[in-house]
């Protein structure tokens, strides 16, 4: 499919723009390129990157923050070029954007939403940042989205899987490459069912915000459908770091699998408690204990070490994918760093690209055209394979890996292997199921 046919397939299906009195196809029109938020001047535009540089998230933080460093190398024609030379779409030539050089600032969320609000609104008003991106806490992603929303700006989020951020949260100006809750669940039940038989009963422990609520929520309800009893779901808070109180009572519960649902630093030290407590060795009702973890990341792997042995979750995108996209991306990266990426980084560094490509096939920066030319545009390229950004949520839907912890890795990133690449048609969902409503784009000034 054209580039063209791409691009007026988003702008017809950008009801959220019409409907803010903007005539489609916006980025057609005069009035695309005036009266909005930081319009840029003719030689830069700014971008606001805001990662958690401190907290639990720290090290996805980290990462995020040299994805985007490297997507604007790129951009403004550095390095090998990366992913801009296995992307469907052909409109970014490594000029920048739209002939002005890409400059960027960056925040600390520190994890938390009202920090994450602050940097992220000194961005937008004392740096003049047309586009937010990054964040490591869905928390954070719907806190920071709503703020866009009221500034003005397009929120790219970075790595937010709760349900929310593109449920009953949406919200027209912000998009979401990240996977989520529901699609781990659906993907994962089918690996479980099969690996340990539906007869088991699961204890949850649970980060206390609202990612880990949907990410509980979805696991609970796809492995009760097949045949699993949940014997106690008991909540964590965020910033605990010593799981021991939580864990001691999962072998006297009657349970035989422990679900964690923990991101970060969290899950690394619930996994490293319940290995010491002796649950890897355990039985119960008859059979081995079990662990399992929704949301798996290479960072987390490699900090629980050898604990992750054998036990199954789900992730986002895996650097050993074998796609000309993902491995021109983990070249590019390990080149430039010394290791591969991790999915925070993959998916920060994919939408800033897919937002400097969307500005240059509306052939503006308003919000409400870079909105139309994202909502219902079809890519390639950029890993997992054909991707939809869906216009209804704003929801990217792609292939979702199945991962298990490797038994004898090679070396300290080879951790996770792919155990099943879950189709998007397994994985897609009614848009309507989480509620919420998308609203119109605001264009802000």
């Amino acid at each position: 499919m054209s580039k063209l046919n791409l691009t007026r397939r988003g702008a017809l299906k950008a009801g959220a723009a019409a409907g803010a009195g903007l005539a489609l196809p916006t980025y057609l029109s005069a009035a695309g390129h005036a009266g909005f938020t930081n319009a840029p001047g003719d030689s830069s535009v700014t971008l606001g990157f805001n990662v958690p540089q401190t907290g639990p998230y720290a090290d996805e933080g980290a990462d995020e923050l040299r994805a985007f460093e490297l997507a604007v190398e790129h951009l403004n024609g550095g390095g090998d070029g990366g992913m801009l030379n296995t992307f469907s779409s052909k409109a970014l030539d490594g000029t920048g954007i739209l002939g002005r050089k890409v400059e960027y600032v960056t925040g600390d969320t520190q994890t938390k939403p009202d920090a994450a609000r602050a940097s992220a609104r000194s961005m937008i008003e004392k740096d003049g940042a047309i586009m937010i991106s990054g964040g490591s806490s869905s928390g954070v992603a719907v806190a920071v989205q709503a703020l866009c929303q009221e500034a003005g700006v397009i929120f790219m989020a970075g790595l937010t899987h709760s349900n929310d951020t593109t449920g009953k949260d949406k919200k027209a100006n912000g998009f979401r490459h990240f996977f989520n809750s529901y699609m781990s669940g659906a993907a994962l039940a089918p690996i479980l069912a099969n690996n340990y038989g539906t007869d088991r009963k699961a204890y949850h422990l649970t980060a206390d915000y609202n990612w880990g609520y949907t990410t509980e929520e979805a696991v609970r309800t796809s492995t009760e459908a097949m045949g699993w009893e949940t014997v106690a779901a008991v909540k964590t808070p965020l910033a605990q770091t010593d799981f021991s109180s939580y864990i001691a009572p999962v072998l006297n519960s009657g349970a035989d699998v422990l679900v964690l649902n923990h991101y970060g630093g969290n899950m690394v030290n619930s996994l490293t408690n319940a290995v010491q407590f002796g649950l890897r060795a355990a039985e119960a009702n008859g059979k081995n204990f079990e662990i399992v973890v929704p949301l798996y990341s290479r960072l987390m792997a490699k900090g629980a070490g050898e604990n992750v042995a054998g036990i199954f979750g789900s992730t986002n995108w895996h650097w050993s994918l074998p796609d000309e996209g993902s491995q021109t991306f983990t070249r590019s990266f390990g080149t430039k760093y010394g290791f591969p990426p991790s999915q925070a980084a993959h998916t920060c560094y994919v939408q800033t690209l897919l937002y400097a490509d969307a500005v240059s096939r509306a052939g503006s920066f308003n919000p409400c055209a870079v909105a139309e030319a994202l909502e219902g545009f079809e890519f390639d390229g950029l890993g997992n394979g054909p991707t939809l950004y869906r216009a209804e949520d704003h929801q990217c839907f792609k292939d979702v890996l199945v991962v298990k912890g490797k038994e004898n890795p090679d070396n300290e990133f080879d951790l996770l292997e792919i155990v099943e690449v879950t189709p998007a048609a397994q994985v897609t969902y009614d848009a309507s199921i989480f509620g919420g409503d998308l609203g119109s784009c605001n264009p802000g000034a």
